[in-house]
């Protein structure tokens, strides 16, 4: 027995996997966290460092996550060497009970650090948490191309994104009824886009980031995963629309989201309809 016979560690080590296939992970893009149940710590245990490393400030802080433990992929690892070396791929990090901290308790062992955005990740875990009762476990960041591709030529606005994305396949307003959030482009692994998808977090389960990718959240990997994967492929069938150059003879109406809606028993969001 060690930690990679662990259920939760196969699962993440696959979401990982599946992302790569998907193409979603060019050299070392994307990053992946899941926060632990404290069932799952327990059977960590055994095979956590038997001498902690050092404690790393995040410059952020979450309180109501204070103490708690997070699988995390490490900066500069690529997606697809992570079903061949995770523990040099992956780590597990423990969060100080100031919720400002971190250290890695396993992984890595070749050296490195948790994703370069991890204080975006943290942060926006526990605004989720928050958001959702504690029900938000996953967090997970890919770069996605055909919705990259819609940043390019829609406006930047949360509305936008969701109506197209909602008209272009029949499951998507059932998926994320939501819709989704814009970030305009920002650099990456900073305090500003981690404050700005926070403010999208609030409300969103996902948020799309201008030029550079897709940021989604939720209970556990199927349905996470799922979340990138609808998003990503509705965005797919817009671009693939755009580019025939035609013009658009029918689409989903706004009545016709309605029904969905109805019929599935989920709310949409009714300012982004008409």
């Amino acid at each position: 027995m060690s930690m990679l016979d662990l259920d939760i560690m196969k699962r993440f080590i696959r979401t990982c996997n599946d992302g790569w296939l998907q193409g979603w992970h060019e050299r070392n893009g994307g990053n992946l966290t899941y926060r632990l149940f404290p069932a799952e710590v327990e059977e960590m245990k055994p095979f956590l460092d038997a001498e902690p490393r050092p404690w790393v400030p995040m410059g952020v802080t979450g309180s109501n996550l204070a103490g708690e433990f997070f699988i995390a992929t490490g900066s500069g690892k690529f997606f697809r060497n992570v079903i061949l070396d995770p523990e040099d791929s992956l780590c597990v990090v423990e969060i100080n009970e100031k919720g400002d901290s971190y250290r890695v308790r396993w992984g890595l062992v070749h050296g490195g650090r948790p994703t370069s955005e991890f204080p975006t990740h943290f942060m926006n875990h526990s605004v989720r948490a928050a958001a959702t009762g504690g029900a938000t476990r996953v967090i997970y960041h890919a770069h996605t191309p055909n919705v990259i591709a819609m940043t390019y030529v829609l406006p930047l606005t949360d509305r936008d994104f969701s109506r197209a994305l909602w008209k272009s396949a029949t499951e998507c307003p059932v998926v994320f009824p939501g819709g989704v959030g814009v970030v305009p482009w920002m650099v990456p692994g900073g305090a500003d886009i981690a404050l700005a998808t926070c403010e999208k977090m609030k409300e969103f389960e996902a948020a799309v980031w201008a030029q550079h990718g897709l940021f989604v959240s939720g209970p556990d990997f199927d349905i996470t995963f799922g979340l990138m994967h609808t998003i990503e492929k509705s965005a797919q069938i817009w671009v693939l629309q755009k580019s025939t150059g035609l013009p658009e003879l029918q689409t989903i109406t706004d009545d016709g989201l309605r029904a969905i809606a109805k019929e599935f028993g989920v709310t949409l969001r009714e300012e982004f309809l008409g």
